[in-house]
C-alpha cells in the first residue's frame, strides 16, 4: 500500500513573532515536524492584527521560511486565536429522559447541547469554541451518557468568543498566501492539551501560557477544560515598564530584562549595580540591580492577579491538584513558579516538552505551535468530530 501524506502546518501570529510549524502527516497516524519557520512579528498589538499589509508580509515570510526548509507546500493549517478581545461565559442546560425505561438516547444528548449552546453573543462576536464539560446524569458526571440509565440528564459549555473583525483579519492574513484553515484553535487549549497528562487534566490543572502581547490561560478538571481565556497583558509590558522606569530604549530594557529581570526580588545589597552593556564605553550605564528585579516581579505578580480574577470561582486550589504550568516566552523568567505558587496557593512550575520534541523546539515559546500540530494528529488519528462552533465560524466569514 502507497502510504499518502498530508503537509499541514501550524501558524501563531503573535505579538513578537510568527511561528510557523510544517507537520508530515502519513496516513493520518504519524506526524513528523519536517519544517520551522519565523520572522518578527509587524502590524500586531497584543495579539490582534493593527495593521494588516505589515502583519501579512511577516506571516507570509514566515510560511515561506517554513515551505523552503520543509521543502514541501502547506495543504492546510491550524491557526492559534489569542487577542484581548478574546472573552467567555458559563451555560448550562437540563432535560428529562425521553424513553419510557429512562436510557438516555443520542436524541436527549444533543437536545441538552443544543439547549446549552444556545445562548445569544452580543452583537459582532463569534464563537470560537464551545468548550464541553462532562454531562451529569441525576447528579452524576458520566463521560458519554448514551444507553446509560437516568432520569436527568444535564450539559454545560464554557463558550469561547471573540469579536468577529478580529478573527477574520488572522483568516484573511492566511487566505491571502492560499492556503486553506482548516481549523481556528485558541492558543492556550492548544498549549494546554499539549503539555499535560491526562491525569494532570482529571486531577485538575491550570496552564498559563505567557507571551508577549498576551497571557493565555486554561483552566481543567475532570478531564475537561472549565474556563479558558486571555488576558492583553504579557512580557512586553514588562520591556515597556523597564523603558520607563529607568529611561531606556526597548531594545535597551529587552536586553535588562533577560540578563537580570525576575519574578521575586532576591538581591538584598540596594547598591548592587550592572552594567547596561559592560564594555564601559560611552553611553554604557549603571542601573541598580534590585531596582530591575522590583520592576519585573511588580509586573509578573500582576499577571498572575489579573488572571485569578478573571478565573473567579472557577478557581480553587483544592480542585486543582496538578498544579500550575507556566510555558510561553515569559515563562524563562527567572523565579517566574515562584512568583506563580504565591499567587495562586499551589505548587507551580514550567511545563516541559514531551520527550520527542526535538532539543530546537524544547523553549517554552514553541509550545503553541507545537500544541497545534498535537490537535492535528490527536483530531485526525481519533477521527474526532470537529469541534462545535469551528465549521460555523468559517461558512460565517467566508460564505
Amino acid at each position: 500500500m502507497i502510504s499518502k501524506s498530508k503537509f499541514i502546518g501550524a501558524v501563531e501570529i503573535g505579538t513578537s513573532k510568527v511561528t510557523v510549524l510544517v507537520g508530515e502527516l502519513t496516513n493520518g497516524r504519524s506526524l513528523h515536524i519536517i519544517g520551522l519557520g519565523q520572522f518578527p512579528s509587524r502590524g500586531v498589538i497584543k495579539g490582534s492584527v493593527a495593521d494588516f499589509k505589515a502583519a501579512s508580509d511577516a506571516t507570509h515570510r514566515a510560511l515561506l521560511d517554513a515551505e523552503k526548509r520543509a521543502g514541501v507546500r502547506i495543504d492546510e493549517v491550524y491557526l492559534a486565536q489569542s487577542g484581548g478581545h478574546i472573552d467567555g461565559f458559563y451555560n448550562e442546560a437540563a432535560v428529562n429522559v425521553a424513553a419510557a425505561d429512562n436510557m438516555v438516547s443520542q436524541v436527549d444528548i444533543d437536545t441538552v447541547c443544543k439547549l446549552a449552546m444556545s445562548k445569544n453573543l452580543p452583537a459582532g462576536r463569534i464563537v470560537v469554541h464551545h468548550l464541553r464539560r462532562p454531562y451529569r446524569l441525576d447528579g452524576r458526571l458520566v463521560p458519554e451518557p448514551e444507553h446509560l440509565v437516568g432520569r436527568r440528564l444535564e450539559a454545560a459549555y464554557w463558550t469561547v468568543h471573540g469579536e468577529e473583525s478580529k478573527v477574520a483579519d488572522q483568516m484573511h492574513v492566511i487566505r491571502g498566501f492560499n492556503i486553506h484553515v482548516s481549523e481556528l484553535i485558541l492558543s492556550g487549549i492548544a498549549t494546554g492539551t499539549f503539555v499535560t497528562t491526562p491525569e494532570d487534566r482529571q486531577n485538575g490543572v491550570l496552564v498559563i501560557d505567557i507571551g508577549a502581547g498576551t497571557t493565555d490561560y486554561a483552566l481543567y478538571r475532570d478531564g475537561c477544560v472549565q474556563v479558558a481565556g486571555v488576558v492583553p497583558v504579557g512580557g512586553s509590558h514588562l520591556t515597556n515598564d523597564l523603558a520607563l522606569g529607568l529611561r531606556l530604549t526597548e531594545g535597551q530594557a529587552e536586553k535588562l530584562k533577560h540578563l537580570y529581570g525576575r519574578a521575586m526580588i532576591a538581591t538584598k545589597d540596594k547598591a548592587e549595580k550592572v552594567w547596561l552593556n559592560g564594555d564601559y564605553a560611552i553611553g554604557d550605564r549603571q542601573f541598580s540591580r534590585q531596582t530591575i528585579e522590583q520592576i519585573t516581579s511588580v509586573r509578573a505578580w500582576e499577571i498572575f492577579e489579573v488572571v485569578r480574577k478573571k478565573l473567579g470561582s472557577a478557581y480553587s486550589p483544592e480542585t486543582t491538584a496538578a498544579g500550575v504550568l507556566l510555558t510561553g516566552g515569559t515563562a524563562k523568567l527567572p523565579a517566574i513558579d515562584e512568583a506563580a505558587s504565591r499567587v495562586f496557593g499551589l505548587h507551580a512550575r514550567v511545563a516541559e516538552a514531551p520527550s520527542w520534541v526535538a532539543e530546537n523546539l524544547r523553549d517554552p515559546g514553541y509550545s503553541t505551535v507545537l500544541g497545534l500540530l498535537h490537535h492535528g494528529l490527536s483530531s485526525r488519528a481519533e477521527a474526532a468530530p470537529r469541534r462545535e462552533g469551528v465549521g460555523g465560524i468559517l461558512k460565517k466569514l467566508f460564505a
